[in-house]
């Protein structure tokens, strides 16, 4: 069992360095320790939409963060949309159509049970800390409301640098984002296949998910053009393909 001096120190390195330039500084496999969960991700709405990847820690909980995105559903594309917490405590017992292309590729990543929370400040909703664990329900061993105490002191790290949050959402070069290639790989794919923005974004996800890739790893391969998506000249109307120079 974590000791409460654990969570206070948690609590107390979530505040970044000075000038070290991110949003976060805690080490979030220890904060996922600590919380009882065998890891811990935390993604910003960035335009009112679920989709930049801030801090995590290694393993399955950046591979959740991924296909969230990849595929738009999820606990935490919920919680963006609707503000409010999605419990999630036995995947193998969840719907079939709450999240029915992510719930196999959760259970294959060996995850059992997941816990999502809104970083609110007023009726905002910054972002998403999603919480999961192998083992199917909620950590017995440590109380609720430490998971909300850590929520509400992320909420407090993201907006304490206003300078810097106003560039992380606009996208300057100053911030850092984990999803840069995917932004940059969009707007060339927009190009490339004569297509707007967002459905650019759609087509990379699906690609993504297709050939069984993190959309991040395709969108390094579009920058660095080593793929390359077109229009396609066939007879089906709106089809596209994808070639590698």
């Amino acid at each position: 069992m974590a000791a409460k001096g654990d969570l206070a120190a948690v609590l107390g390195s979530l505040r970044p360095a000075p000038g070290g330039g991110g949003l976060v500084g805690a080490d979030a496999a220890r904060c996922a320790a600590v919380l009882g969960f065998d890891g811990v991700a935390v993604s910003v709405t960035v335009g009112g939409q679920y989709n930049e990847l801030l801090w995590a820690s290694v393993g399955a909980s950046t591979r959740l963060e991924d296909l969230q995105f990849t595929l738009g559903q999820g606990p935490g594309p919920d919680v963006a949309a609707s503000g409010r917490a999605v419990a999630a405590p036995d995947l193998t017992r969840e719907p079939d159509d709450r999240w029915p292309a992510l719930l196999p590729e959760a259970l294959a990543l060996g995850i059992g049970a997941v816990f999502c929370l809104p970083l609110r400040a007023g009726t905002v909703c910054l972002g998403t800390m999603t919480l999961q664990r192998a083992r199917p329900g909620p950590p017995r061993e440590r109380p609720p409301g430490d998971a909300l105490l850590v929520a509400h002191a992320l909420t407090a790290a993201l907006v304490q640098d206003g300078e810097q949050w106003d560039a992380f959402t606009a996208g300057e070069n100053g911030s850092h984002f984990y999803r840069a290639a995917v932004h940059q790989a969009a707007g060339m794919i927009s190009v490339q296949a004569d297509v707007p923005l967002a459905e650019a974004l759609v087509l990379l996800r699906a690609h993504a998910f297709r050939n069984g890739l993190p959309v991040v790893e395709v969108a390094e391969d579009v920058v660095a053009r080593r793929v390359r998506f077109r229009q396609d000249d066939g007879d089906e109307p709106g089809a596209y393909g994808r070639q590698r120079d």
